[in-house]
């Protein structure tokens, strides 16, 4: 990997304002680095999870504890000009509630002392082809699931890079059985992620053997009262508290959080679910200040490794908040008011040297 070269193009997406392309840095670098340069090295290596955790190992040893914080959660960033690819296809997003063509990408980030650090990231490529049972049209998919991936990602976490931390957190698309037991039996860890209200629980080991199930949705819980219950097929009870909230609209809405850690009390449940609002921002700053989507790579290799740029830039923008105290938003601000002193600088001196020539 070129560390020089990816220092200057990171630093290029997050001083851009508009599309990132090898041209514009060449001419942003009057030519010192050839367009072709550039796009040699956006297509000269595979840099992946890998590459990342030797860029960012120093600053999460500087921040890391037993109490860290593993955040998981995917996100899809629509390309719909872009060809079609098994990196760029077609994915369901349930934000949206329709199908979108885009990438979507799996991260997992490491939170401590207020700073969010991504240590792994895995796009979704669907390689394999299956005809759709219901609608008999041909579709395709990934080799794995996105809960397989997570879990690869765990693991590698916890034994290979010796990450230290306590707690695992997710999305409610990740709270699968196999993943919650992966995570309290095999890694010996904790998680907190929310369930789906037509969820199976029993609030007793009897009620358990007996195979007397609930949805938890019809359950008459109380917010904000923790409960120890049973989740069908899953080896040990888990401590669960409802929320209830205010949506946007004004309706109400509830969610069912889950800890495998029992002693934890409603606040502790609560805090450490709120840490997974991290990545959510993560994936805002990808998307809004390091041009995450806005390249117009055209293979599979050359893409992935934008996305890998994106992130490095992301890790950059994340340390200059640690230092400057000021967002990712407010340091895009602050570039973008010296960018437009710069311009209309320059169009003063245009203008100036017009008015000589009349």
């Amino acid at each position: 990997m070129n560390k020089e070269l990816l220092d200057i193009y990171t630093d290029y997406l997050i001083s851009s304002f508009s599309y990132t392309t090898a041209t514009g840095l060449s001419n942003a670098l009057d030519g010192v680095i050839s367009h072709d340069k550039i796009t040699r090295f956006l297509a000269e290596g595979d840099y992946g999870s890998k590459q990342l955790w030797q860029l960012v190992k120093p600053d999460i040893r500087e921040i890391e504890s037993e109490e860290g914080i593993l955040i998981f959660d995917d996100t899809i960033e629509e390309k719909p000009y872009t060809d079609e690819n098994s990196l760029i296809t077609w994915h369901y997003d349930h934000t949206a509630g329709r199908a979108v063509k885009g990438v979507n990408i799996l991260s997992g980030l490491y939170h401590n002392q207020g700073i969010t650090i991504p240590f792994a990231f895995q796009p979704i490529q669907k390689t394999e082809q299956y005809i759709d049972k219901k609608t008999g049209k041909e579709k395709k998919k990934s080799v794995k699931t996105k809960n397989e991936y997570l879990r690869d990602i765990a693991k590698v976490a916890t034994y290979d890079l010796r990450i230290k931390y306590k707690w695992i957190v997710a999305d409610v698309w990740f709270s699968s059985n196999d993943t919650m037991e992966f995570i309290k039996l095999d890694l010996k860890k904790e998680f907190t992620m929310p369930i789906k209200a037509n969820r199976l629980i029993a609030f007793s080991q009897a009620q358990k053997s007996q195979g007397q199930f609930q949805q938890v949705g019809s359950c008459n819980l109380e917010a904000n009262i923790p409960n120890i219950v049973y989740i069908k097929e899953l080896p040990f009870p888990v401590l669960l508290v409802k929320q209830v909230f205010k949506n946007e609209d004004g309706s109400e809405g509830m969610l069912y959080l889950v800890t495998s850690e029992l002693t934890a009390g409603v606040d502790k449940v609560e805090s450490v679910y709120q840490k997974r609002w991290h990545i959510e921002e993560y994936h805002k700053s990808l998307k809004s200040n390091v041009g995450l989507a806005k390249s117009p790579t055209k293979t599979i290799r050359s893409q992935q490794n934008h996305f890998f740029a994106s992130i490095c830039a992301y890790v950059k923008l994340e340390m200059l908040k640690k230092k400057t105290k000021l967002n990712h938003f407010a340091l895009k601000t602050k570039l973008y008011i010296q960018a437009l002193k710069a311009s209309m600088t320059e169009l003063q001196k245009l203008q100036f040297a017009t008015q000589c020539v009349r």
